[in-house]
């Protein structure tokens, strides 16, 4: 058991002062009550520790590698992932193992309690099948147990290279399943996840219209009969094109008219939909994947933010490719994007809450969700994914209640005030850092040595 004293907390009523949570053995919130016990731990500010819900945890590599001007006349997000595919021709297990932790760890460092990790990268070079089908999946579930961040684990069915049913070539091959094959991966990947922490869990993930086609979509739907779903959605303008010609409807127009959406969803990106799509996406309950710095580095485009939470919709927040993991950074850069194209500020605020809560609250409820996790609250029963600040410095200059927040994510300062993290009840960030920050670190360098012979 842990017991925590905190100045300020962000429960699911509002700012409370002075409040003593209660940890148990199990990693889940016992107790919420006034302070009456000797603490463990005395904490400035308290708050839920969101889910980060959409990593590619091997791209983290790549970071800083793709900024240079390409060969093509315009740079696009195609561009970028031809170089993409490229680069993880040359990925082991060990070394995403390496890679993986890394970046689990960062985002714990960052504020994150738990990842969504939409795993796609699962077979050798040239897509030969490891003699162990699942073992990439069991390469991500060991990287999460060595950072102690929880983990909703999205195995991701990719068949096709585009709407076309062209097959699989070259870097792509290393990701591909006919429905049968992927089944069989997932199961194992299953019993990998059912053998980790309690708090770990599976979802499954049809990667796009582009990449699985009706049939094949049905198919694994039908099999995905627990756990979140999730896809990404009309993030280019070439997707939608693409999907327009072949199935004669817009990528959200066509699966919402033939499928039956629900708040287990997650659809990724939404950056290109019309106003009458991203009103009918957020009635379903669905979560919106956002990755706004992903989204940003690969031109994507602007999520319909102001439309979509004006009509109710539910909102998440992932760090996708990994270029910079940064919670804070995340939920300014929507921000910012909506008063850029509108011309206005505090774009997402509500006259009860201010920008940075909304976002905020949004990040930890809709995170939760994605993740098919019992977290994203300050309350009892739920898992203790927990976010210490503190709150005596140049950033947050001892502020109270919302202000706090705003300060956190407008700032600039943000990351420097996290001083504590707890993901099911695991102290994993301590005084600002990381408990496995010198060994997980390591492996990563000698894992980048070994690369940059090969790139």
């Amino acid at each position: 058991m842990q017991i925590i004293h905190a100045k300020q907390v962000l429960t699911p009523q509002g700012w409370q002062s002075d409040l003593e949570v209660t940890i148990d053995g199990l990693g889940r919130i016992a107790a919420v009550t006034p302070q009456s016990r000797t603490p463990d731990h005395r904490i400035p500010v308290l708050l839920p520790a969101p889910l980060n819900l959409h990593s590619h945890a091997f791209q983290r590599a790549m970071a800083g590698l793709t900024e240079a001007r390409g060969p093509d006349p315009r740079d696009s997000f195609w561009s970028w992932r031809r170089l993409m595919y490229k680069f993880l021709d040359q990925l082991t297990p060990d070394q995403v193992e390496a890679i993986a932790g890394l970046v689990f760890m960062e985002m714990l460092e960052a504020g994150y309690g738990a990842v969504a990790e939409f795993h796609y990268l699962h077979h050798g070079v040239g897509g030969v099948p490891y003699a162990n089908l699942a073992e990439m999946s069991d390469r991500i579930v060991a990287a999460a147990g060595t950072a102690g961040i929880g983990l909703t684990l999205l195995p991701v069915q990719y068949q096709f290279g585009g709407c076309d049913l062209r097959p699989l070539n070259g870097g792509q091959q290393r990701f591909g399943n006919d429905p049968d094959r992927f089944l069989r991966l997932h199961g194992q990947a299953r019993a990998t996840v059912a053998a980790a922490p309690a708090d770990y869990d599976i979802g499954m993930a049809p990667h796009s219209l582009r990449a699985v086609d009706p049939a094949g979509l049905s198919q694994i739907l039908a099999q995905a009969t627990s756990g979140p779903i999730h896809m990404h959605l009309a993030e280019q303008v070439a997707e939608v094109d693409e999907v327009l010609a072949h199935l004669q409807a817009r990528p959200t127009e066509w699966l919402l008219n033939n499928h039956a959406v629900d708040d287990r969803w997650c659809l990724i990106h939404c950056t290109q939909m019309t106003d009458n799509e991203t009103t009918a996406l957020a009635a379903t309950g669905a979560v919106a994947g956002l990755c706004p710095l992903t989204e940003a580095n690969l031109g994507d485009g602007i999520f319909n933010g102001t439309t979509f939470l004006g009509q109710g919709g539910t909102i998440g927040f992932g760090s996708d490719s990994n270029v910079h993991i940064s919670l804070f950074e995340e939920l300014k850069t929507l921000e910012y994007s909506q008063r850029l194209r509108d011309l206005s500020r505090a774009a997402l605020a509500m006259p009860d809450r201010s920008t940075g809560r909304v976002l905020f609250e949004a990040a930890a409820k809709g995170g939760a969700q994605a993740g098919g996790r019992d977290s994203g609250r300050i309350a009892a029963g739920a898992w203790a994914d927990l976010l210490g600040l503190d709150d005596d410095n140049e950033w947050l200059c001892n502020r109270s209640g919302d202000a706090t927040l705003d300060s956190l994510i407008f700032g600039g300062g943000g990351q420097s005030c996290v001083r504590d993290v707890w993901s099911a009840g695991r102290h994993v960030v301590q005084d600002g850092q990381h408990v496995r920050r010198a060994a997980i670190v390591a492996d990563f360098k000698a894992t980048m040595r070994q690369l940059e012979t090969r790139i």
